[in-house]
């Protein structure tokens, strides 16, 4: 696997209220602590929370609003997120073509061992 896996971001999308907040923000553009606590089951303290995570990791930048923060996505951060998923997941299935070789390799040895 040539991307390194950035643990501390993993982490933070591995929380599906984050995950909903990513989306949330894509789809609809900056928002604020309290437009995305109206649209997800949490407290609005909850959503700041998460927010906090995601800006730590990059996921999300803010800028002041008046009495608010505007988040965003950092688009090039989630293309980094996506790219060690697909070379995870890239690397999951070159073990696992492996080890369907060896079971293939293994089955035809017992099957060659019962014709004998």
């Amino acid at each position: 696997m040539t991307t390194a896996v950035d643990d501390a971001l993993w982490s933070a999308i591995g929380d599906p209220i984050r995950r909903s907040m990513i989306d949330l923000l894509l789809a609809g553009g900056p928002g604020t602590a309290t437009s995305l606590s109206e649209r997800l089951p949490v407290t609005r303290q909850a959503v700041s929370k998460h927010l906090a995570v995601l800006d730590r990791v990059g996921l999300i930048h803010s800028a002041p609003a008046g009495r608010e923060r505007h988040y965003r996505v950092d688009e090039a951060q989630l293309a980094r997120a996506v790219a060690q998923l697909t070379a995870v997941g890239d690397a999951w299935d070159a073990r696992l073509r492996r080890i369907k070789r060896i079971a293939e390799t293994i089955e035809r040895h017992r099957t060659d061992d019962q014709a004998e």
